[in-house]
């Protein structure tokens, strides 16, 4: 491990059976922490701790668990802590959605995609903190998108609960430093991602659903966050270079990235290929209750495993970790010096009196 990992860890990882949460599972396991998994699918769970025990993974449980419901969340983490000792990392990534334009979206499924990819954030949130608190240490990571500040067309609600995320992650994050606490919470948001959802979300348009591409490896996304659970003073990390330049688009011309996708927003999230029927569905039940989907979905051959941004932030990172050390570390090697050369000085005066 480098200085700046931590030793062996209890993490607890919401929607850990599939996509992003899967691999972070597996990214964490790799260093030998503990794992508590959450998720709905069973299937799915028990893929994941076997590939997380496979990765290296001190320990790994499987918690069956609807996020949306604050009773079941609290009973998760009390579970993860009786098991696996005082949670120190805990990762938010559940989420459901629908694929449809907002006149077709029903109450009932606009409901239900806040309170999993909002409310759940927050239920997690509340149980992670009345633990965390009391110790005074621990870290939340909140995964996000570039959605949670710039809107698509035909994910509506998905767009909405982002924002909320938001919003929301923004004003905790403010208490806590008020507080003086060093309990931390970070985000961070991703690009477009290679995983099972465009395959189990509910969807009415026509063709299949696809990311917006350039579309990442869902390893490149958990490296992101393992990182983050790593270093979180930071209030916010950005993935991908298309996260960088839609955020950042959107903050200088917003109005003509609403046009620009009024354009494309509906093509680019369609794949050419006629939606099937009977196709999973995972708003109200599990699609990995029975079959376990893994980690990747349908574009391992379009989807980048590394981002040079990425990277570049990380090399970064580390530059300036490094040069806040040798800050920190400059007062007393400017002492030592001082003391050597005070020393030097009167071993000469005394050889010359001598």
């Amino acid at each position: 491990m480098t200085p700046d990992e931590p030793e062996c860890r209890t993490v607890v990882v919401t929607g850990a059976s599939g996509g992003i949460g899967r691999a972070v599972a597996v990214a964490f396991a790799a260093r030998g922490d503990r794992l508590a998994l959450i998720a709905r699918g069973r299937a799915g769970l028990d893929g994941a701790v076997r590939e997380a025990e496979d990765a290296g993974a001190a320990k790994a449980i499987a918690i069956e668990a609807d996020t949306a419901d604050p009773e079941a969340v609290e009973a998760a983490a009390r579970r993860a802590e009786e098991e696996l000792g005082p949670v120190d990392v805990w990762v938010n990534d559940a989420f459901t959605s629908v694929f449809a334009p907002f006149t077709e979206i029903a109450p009932v499924e606009f409901r239900r995609v806040t309170e999993v990819a909002y409310l759940g954030y927050v239920y997690a949130t509340g149980a992670a903190l009345r633990r965390m608190l009391p110790r005074d240490r621990g870290v939340v990571v909140q995964v996000g998108s570039a959605i949670a500040y710039r809107g698509i067309p035909l994910q509506s609600a998905y767009s909405g609960a982002k924002h909320a995320i938001q919003g929301w992650h923004e004003a905790l994050r403010c208490e806590l430093l008020a507080s003086g606490t060093r309990v931390r919470t970070t985000m961070v948001q991703m690009p477009a991602v290679n995983t099972p959802q465009f395959d189990w979300v509910r969807s009415r348009l026509p063709e299949r659903a696809q990311p917006v591409p350039p579309i990442y490896q869902p390893e490149v996304a958990a490296r992101a966050v393992l990182y983050a659970a790593d270093h979180p003073d930071r209030r916010e990390y950005w993935v991908g270079g298309s996260t960088v330049a839609t955020l950042l688009a959107n903050a200088v011309v917003p109005g003509l990235l609403d046009r620009y996708l009024a354009r494309t927003g509906f093509s680019s999230q369609q794949d050419g290929h006629p939606r099937q029927a009977g196709e999973p569905d995972n708003l109200f039940q599990p699609a990995d209750a029975r079959r376990d989907f893994g980690a990747h979905g349908r574009f391992d051959g379009q989807a980048r495993a590394r981002s040079v941004q990425q990277q570049t932030s990380h090399a970064l990172g580390a530059l300036a970790a490094g040069a806040r050390r040798a800050a920190a570390a400059a007062p007393r090697l400017a002492a030592g010096f001082a003391a050597r050369m005070r020393g030097t000085r009167a071993l000469r005066a005394q050889n010359r009196s001598v």
